[in-house]
């Protein structure tokens, strides 16, 4: 009895509860880390604290993001890695900036459209090598690290290259996403020799190790990215893919260049939004607010059938205008300032029935017409919002010889139609889910986060928001909340949904409330998984303190000092 009282005790210091202030609905929250010199949130809790060891030893901000996302690439490889692309937005303090760098790969450039309609593909595969593209993380990693980094490179990867060396215990989560990734791949060159112990992939609490992975990073410590992008590893990769039937080149990877980029913006309710502009599909998130706004949602309330359908159908508007325009921008004239424009939401928001579902959705009419999440903040106020992913979990199933990690796959994104935005072209950047996003306030920064998750991440990004700015939550309670995920047949590389789709809902939500949204027309469902994984961190000017939050959804955690 005493240990169970025990128990009862600790669990009570750990978990507190939420409540929907509309239907009195309890679900399980954290609270918030608050502390006063440096925050790290990530998705594993060796990761964060490998972030906050850099920022002790005098690294900043972007030290840590690096260092941290380096690590999570090796103890979470169901994610993310150095095979992936990279997104971030930066604020710096002394110059009290936003920056945004889109450091995602392009296509091959021997490989054509051509190639795959005489080839009879109606898709590009999921898997192989043939989606595989130039993986754009390393070059990221420098670019953040060249511009704003305080500290050396080998200081920031070699907790990495030490634990890939040493070996770290496995969660369970990553245990459960590994095996159900060795279906897929473990009859793909060199799956079994990276990433099982013995016979099968790494149980919970086994420890695990990646001595080749550790190899690759000293080699970057040593070269740069030119170690990656040129040379031996480069080489490695290319005549991989290509022996393996793909199109990958020595060339594609040596010419590979990030790009600093603006980031984007609406203003929601005083508060501005920011996500970066398409290749990303993070302005789809500042549509949906935009079309919100017109709405009391306050007065609705959280967890309502008022509110959940209003921003379901307000999903199903900017998915459409998704599905036709998000693009590599170097390639098309996409209107990203209209998109986003209070105007256009003004329009759109017409074609939202208060009382029923719409089962069609078309693209506005327009003139020119997996993956880890992690944020930082140091002493000094710099801040990174920074997202990273392979695609579908772990990536293509292309594992180079010796290497340590796998190569992604952002290539089944694109279309094939040649009238699409995002039709198959060389050396052209794909339609990309990952998005990391940002909030300030009167031109001061207020906070930094994101959520993984494929087609989840806009519609998650605008709940995150909505539940801190209409629903008064803590940034805790902002992402442990209940979520809705809309889904319906309609693809990120083209078409129309033709269904209305279904509304997945976690469990949290009022009964009566979803049988008033059936009513409505909406099919829901209940689902265990696929609502993301959130991180955040604001900054609090009056205590000067940071509060960090990582949801219960993952391993993460947020650690301050």
């Amino acid at each position: 009895m005493k240990k169970l009282l025990f128990l009862l005790l600790i669990l009570n210091t750990i978990y507190l509860y939420g409540q929907d202030r509309i239907t009195g609905e309890l679900f399980a929250t954290r609270s918030e880390v608050i502390a006063q010199n440096g925050m790290v949130a990530t998705s594993h809790p060796l990761a964060s604290q490998i972030g906050i060891d850099i920022l002790k030893e005098g690294g900043n901000a972007i030290d840590a993001a690096i260092a941290a996302n380096a690590a999570l690439g090796l103890m979470e490889p169901t994610g993310n890695g150095i095979g992936g692309d990279l997104f971030a937005i930066v604020w710096i303090e002394k110059e009290k900036k936003l920056y945004g760098l889109n450091a995602s790969g392009r296509s091959p450039e021997d490989l054509t459209l051509k190639y795959f309609i005489e080839n009879n593909f109606k898709s590009i595969p999921a898997y192989g090598p043939l989606p595989v593209s130039v993986p754009g993380c390393v070059d990221g990693w420098f670019e953040l690290h060249n511009k704003f980094g305080k500290i050396k490179m080998r200081d920031i990867l070699s907790p990495t290259i030490k634990y890939a060396e040493d070996g770290f215990p496995v969660t369970e989560l990553v245990s459960y996403y590994m095996k159900n990734a060795s279906d897929n791949f473990q009859d793909y060159p060199n799956f079994k020799e990276t990433y099982f112990i013995d016979d099968s992939t790494p149980e919970k609490g086994q420890v695990f190790k990646n001595p080749d992975l550790a190899n690759t990073l000293r080699t970057i410590v040593k070269n740069g990215k030119k170690g990656f992008y040129e040379g031996e590893i480069a080489q490695t990769i290319a005549n991989f893919v290509q022996d393996q039937g793909g199109f990958l080149s020595y060339d594609d990877l040596k010419n590979h260049k990030s790009e600093w980029i603006e980031p984007v913006s609406t203003n929601y309710r005083g508060y501005d939004v920011w996500e970066l502009p398409p290749n990303g599909q993070g302005i789809a998130a500042l549509q949906i607010l935009n079309l919100l706004e017109g709405y009391d949602i306050r007065s609705m309330g959280f967890g309502t059938a008022d509110y959940i359908h209003h921003f379901v159908e307000a999903k199903k508007i900017a998915f459409a205008d998704r599905a036709k325009y998000y693009a590599d921008m170097d390639f098309n004239e996409i209107p990203v300032d209209y998109l986003i424009s209070k105007e256009y939401a003004d329009i759109r928001r017409k074609e939202i029935n208060s009382d029923n579902s719409a089962s069609t959705v078309l693209p506005g009419d327009i003139e020119n017409g997996d993956t880890i999440y992690l944020t930082t903040a140091d002493s000094e106020g710099n801040m990174v919002s920074l997202i990273q992913s392979n695609y579908r979990g772990m990536g293509s199933g292309m594992v180079p010889n010796d290497l340590g990690f796998m190569l992604q796959d952002r290539g089944e994104l694109f279309s094939l139609d040649e009238n699409h935005f995002n039709v198959y072209a060389p050396k052209k950047r794909p339609f990309h889910t990952i998005i990391p996003a940002f909030i300030t306030k009167d031109g001061n920064p207020l906070i930094s986060f994101g959520l993984m998750g494929g087609a989840m991440q806009p519609q998650g990004h605008a709940q995150i928001v909505i539940n801190i700015i209409d629903f008064d939550m803590n940034l805790q309670e902002a992402g442990d909340a209940p979520r809705i995920r809309h889904q319906s047949n309609q693809q990120p590389t083209g078409g129309e949904m033709t269904d209305g789709g279904e509304v997945a809902l976690e469990k949290g939500f009022n009964y009566k409330q979803i049988r008033e949204l059936m009513k409505k027309g909406h099919k829901v469902i209940y689902d265990l998984g696929s609502f993301g994984g959130y991180q955040a961190i604001m900054i609090d000017y009056i205590n000067k303190v940071y509060y960090g939050a990582s949801e219960s959804r993952k391993d993460g955690s947020a650690i301050g000092y």
